[in-house]
């Protein structure tokens, strides 16, 4: 596997680790839909959570949100109409960022609530 998938994973476990820590129910890790992938979905006090989790060795290039572009969060909002039909879930939806750079052999981690909306 490259290293830069070896990274998106790391990163996606330690999302998974700190939503948990912050009273999240994981219902799905990487649940694909079509050509669309959710990272995480997570419930938390009736709200549905749809997390893309974004992780960079640096900031280099920019802060790992920049790079969640339109054309993903149209896919990310196809998937999660399925997901929540499919599943007969009534709640509220959220798509958030969880985004992770790593800062000497450590990672910083920002949760970004209500990151986009639909259009």
């Amino acid at each position: 596997m490259a290293s830069h998938n070896e990274l998106g994973k790391e990163g996606e476990a330690q999302a998974v680790g700190f939503l948990q820590s912050n009273g999240y129910q994981i219902l799905e890790t990487n649940w694909t839909f079509g050509k669309a992938e959710i990272d995480i979905i997570a419930l938390k006090n009736g709200t549905l959570a749809v997390v893309e989790v974004k992780t960079r060795s640096s900031l280099d290039f920019g802060l790992p949100q920049e790079f969640v572009k339109a054309k993903k969060i149209q896919l990310l909002v196809k998937a999660v109409n399925e997901y929540v039909e499919s599943n007969n879930i009534n709640a509220e939806v959220r798509f958030d960022i969880i985004a992770i750079h790593a800062v000497n052999n450590t990672f910083v981690m920002e949760h970004l609530e209500d990151a986009f909306y639909h259009f």
